[in-house]
């Protein structure tokens, strides 16, 4: 499972094989069965999560409504954390659940904070996955402002096709802002005769 981990960290930083053999000892093996919380709302986010397979959703409980609102879905070599519960290790306002079986490998607060001093370039990997993640919540704003319902559909559907391809319809319909019904109308009238 470490494999994975290691092979993405190389996709942005070059590792010896003491720095590898090093951050191995950092991580532990974690696995969800379908429905289990990674993170509940009001807990503080004790770990660092990379996914090695699975699939995860973050959501809120909309307080007026009471239903779900996801923030994210995090799959396969993805990362899933509350960011700020984790670096503030201060409580969480959102959940994170695993929708399928899943497994992680997890780094505690202190672990992580240790494993940078002992392997500085890794500043260098956990700040490129912030701004992607960054760029990926700037997109998603822009394009929950500018675009309508069918819109946002596609541009998720052309840009996240493993999510789609992995997640039920009625979760990406809560993740778009619209009722499953009405995706289901736009994926109707799309189908190919």
């Amino acid at each position: 499972m470490k494999e994975k981990l290691i092979n993405s960290i190389s996709k942005y930083i070059k590792l010896s094989s003491e720095e590898e053999n090093s951050i191995e000892t950092f991580w532990t093996e974690k696995t969800l069965e379908k429905g289990d919380y990674l993170l509940r709302n009001g807990e503080t986010c004790r770990t660092d999560n990379f996914i090695v397979s699975g699939a995860l959703k973050a959501f809120y409980i909309n307080p007026e409504t009471g239903k779900e609102e996801i923030l994210y879905f995090a799959i396969e070599n993805w990362w899933a954390t509350d960011i700020e519960s984790f670096q503030k290790q201060k409580a969480s306002i959102y959940n994170i659940q695993a929708i399928e079986k899943t497994e992680l490998l997890q780094i505690n607060y202190h672990s992580f904070q240790k494993m940078l001093l002992e392997i500085p370039k890794l500043e260098r990997f956990f700040r490129i996955i912030l701004e992607n993640y960054l760029g990926s919540l700037q997109k998603r704003l822009i394009t929950n402002i500018t675009l309508d319902a069918e819109q946002r559909y596609f541009s998720f559907i052309e840009n996240y096709p493993k999510i789609a391809d992995k997640v039920p319809q009625y979760l990406i319909a809560s993740y778009l802002g619209i009722t499953a019904e009405f995706l289901s109308r736009i994926r109707k009238k799309y189908k190919p005769s």
